[in-house]
């Protein structure tokens, strides 16, 4: 699971609001919320970014989008729309290094993000 802030949550080492769970996913709301709906999505195996990902990691990756389009349309986020987010690597603004879908609504969002 890696050695990451998110593999100790997947453990049950730190604690997290987790929100959903199956698996191969993981979800926990953001600590520093950019939105009234910020919840983390995460594979159970550590992939660093999505720029390491490979053809094997295929359908996790697609498990991992599906978790997270199903849990917006369970909070009716679907509806009025969401954003996704997947930052990769430093200059994308990748602060943990396990793969993780930033899931943002609730609000009207802007682009650019600011």
């Amino acid at each position: 699971m890696g050695d990451t802030i998110f593999g100790k949550i997947i453990r049950r080492e730190i604690p997290a609001d987790i929100v959903y769970e199956d698996d191969d996913v993981l979800a926990f709301r953001d600590l520093n919320p950019q939105a009234p709906v910020h919840v983390l999505f995460v594979p159970k195996r550590a992939i660093a970014t999505l720029d390491a990902a490979t053809t094997s990691d295929s359908e996790l990756l697609g498990k991992l989008l599906l978790a997270t389009a199903a849990y917006a349309r369970r909070e009716g986020l679907a509806e009025q729309g969401y954003r996704t987010v997947i930052n990769c690597n430093e200059h994308g603004g990748q602060t943990v290094f396990h793969l993780h879908v930033h899931l943002l609504g609730g609000r009207q969002m802007h682009w650019p993000p600011g």
